[in-house]
């Protein structure tokens, strides 16, 4: 099968959309069985065809096979069987919270699907961030549209007409082109748009979703920093870093962008950091299958300046090749916060280290920039963890890993602020796409207790309804808290403590006693 990446008429688009919208309304898609069906064909149609997914990944990204099938192929798989699993219970009508005053009209919360939705995906993961959000939108009832990248063409050729021989074209269609095809599908009103990328054309994205009323969730990207503990495991820390950072050569939104690291650390640290590059490329990192490559040749431009313009040192490769796109797994120290690498996200395998005097100036820095996808710490210490995810803002706080936790079953994954909004993977994207539809059937005998909301209004209705519906409240506070709660926190231990010492002096006299009675019953 020859996949070429053939742009979507634009003409094409409104037949297409009057379609889908066709044949949602026709209730097609609705059926619990009609999605598992779906859903199941969404599965063999990765499994199928995994040589060939890839082989169009390695075409777009030079991806090594491991990295294909670890961070983009085998976990969409993991996905959609994990929503195949549970997607029947998350679809179960709701009944609402008991309340004494409205039980009789029997409340519940129906999961309704949002019509149609637009999954506009990246360049980075296009079948990571695109397959189980799939996967979410079929689970949920949705007629659905693809918008993938024309950055990736193999991919997106490939996935094209995997979709139109594998699933329903009625209710799910794949739009090929770049920035014409999308401008032309941001006309339309949709059920939900999900927009994975950066934050400018984010942007758009959302200014155009608000003309047309349509419900937009964002998932960006931003500077995730790291901080470094002088008393982490520095082995494990230096590999878990250097492999987050050169997967898929750092095209990765969760990436860990810059090192936070006490100044007086910043040596041992980068020691550890070349000892783990040895480990891993005992060759080189160019060497075939053991490095990605840049997407494109302006990606490659963007990155390359970014390193050639840097004031920090190189001290871990530097290499590049720009007939292929790559640049080598890069580290350098000694940047500080007015540097070029500190002034975008990076997006590529180049790994800063801003050295600080004290981790309280790392934080005030983080604390003064947007808010990233993530913040990572490495420690073995618990207080030094809470430190630092207690004084931050970000999507995901993560503590001696980097990038696999959007794969983690149950945990969500989403932004904050300009770092994105809304949440998806699992049943946090079944919710993203499903409509909580409230609903009520109130018996007719209910009247006779709420008659008082009928007219003509008198002091009488307004005094029975104040007995039925005026809560009372807990008593009124004396004022606020004490504020420093871990003194608190110290009282409930030394009263457990106490309470210790009181339970071990009787149980301590009560072994007395029996040896007593023993004693007395043996003569």
């Amino acid at each position: 099968m020859s996949h070429q990446l053939v742009f979507t008429p634009l003409d094409e688009i409104d037949k297409i959309y009057n379609e889908l919208k066709t044949t949602f309304a026709s209730g097609k898609s609705r059926p619990i069985p009609y999605r598992r069906y779906q859903l199941l064909q969404l599965a063999y149609m990765l499994k199928d065809n995994i040589k060939l997914l890839e082989d169009a990944l390695a075409a777009d990204l030079g991806r090594p096979q491991l990295e294909a099938r670890m961070l983009d192929i085998d976990p969409s798989l993991v996905e959609i069987k994990s929503t195949l699993a549970s997607f029947e219970k998350w679809a179960k009508q709701e009944r609402a919270p008991f309340s004494l005053n409205f039980s009789a009209m029997r409340p519940v919360i129906r999961k309704e699907p949002k019509g149609i939705v637009l999954i506009i995906s990246p360049f980075n993961y296009p079948l990571f961030l695109t397959i189980p959000l799939m996967a979410s939108a079929i689970a949920a009832g949705n007629a659905v549209v693809i918008k993938p990248t024309e950055n990736t063409p193999a991919t997106t050729a490939l996935l094209a007409d995997l979709v139109e021989k594998y699933l329903d074209t009625s209710l799910i269609r794949v739009i090929k082109g770049a920035v014409a095809e999308t401008t032309k599908l941001l006309e339309y009103n949709w059920g939900h748009i999900l927009y994975t990328g950066g934050g400018k054309v984010g942007k758009l994205i959302a200014a155009a979703g608000a003309k047309t009323l349509s419900p937009v969730s964002l998932e960006l990207g931003g500077k995730s920093p790291v901080f470094i503990d002088s008393k982490c495991d520095l082995k494990m820390t230096a590999k878990r870093l250097l492999w987050g950072k050169a997967a898929n050569a750092g095209q990765t939104c969760v990436a860990p962008d810059y090192i936070i690291v006490q100044q007086d650390f910043q040596d041992r640290f980068v020691e550890a950091l070349q000892d783990a590059y040895r480990e891993f490329y005992p060759d080189k990192a160019s060497a075939p299958g053991q490095m990605s490559r840049l997407v494109s040749q302006h990606a490659f431009t963007r990155v390359n300046n970014l390193l050639k313009n840097t004031k920090g040192t190189v001290i871990i490769g530097g290499d590049i090749d720009e007939a292929t796109k790559y640049i080598g797994p890069t580290v350098v120290k000694d940047v500080g916060p007015d540097d070029c690498l500190m002034s975008e996200e990076i997006f590529g395998p180049i790994l800063p280290i801003m050295p600080v005097n004290s981790i309280d100036e790392g934080l005030a820095y983080v604390n003064a920039h947007d808010h990233p996808l993530s913040v990572y710490v490495f420690s073995q210490d618990s207080a030094f963890k809470a430190k630092i995810f207690d004084n931050t803002q970000s999507g995901s706080a993560m503590a001696n890993e980097t990038i696999i936790h959007p794969a983690v079953y149950g945990l969500p994954f989403g932004g904050t602020g300009p770092s994105g909004s809304g949440y998806h993977t699992g049943k946090y994207g079944f919710d993203m796409f499903t409509h909580l539809r409230s609903s009520l059937d109130s018996p007719g005998w209910l009247d006779m207790i709420l008659s008082f909301r009928y007219p003509p209004y008198t002091a009488a209705k307004v005094k029975a309804m104040s007995r039925l519906m005026n809560p009372s409240l807990p008593a009124r506070p004396n004022g606020p808290p004490e504020a420093h709660v871990s003194r608190a926190s110290w009282s409930k231990w030394f009263t457990f403590l106490l309470a210790l010492v009181l339970a071990g002096g009787l149980i301590k006299r009560q072994y007395k006693l029996n040896v007593t009675a023993i004693g007395h019953n043996s003569i």
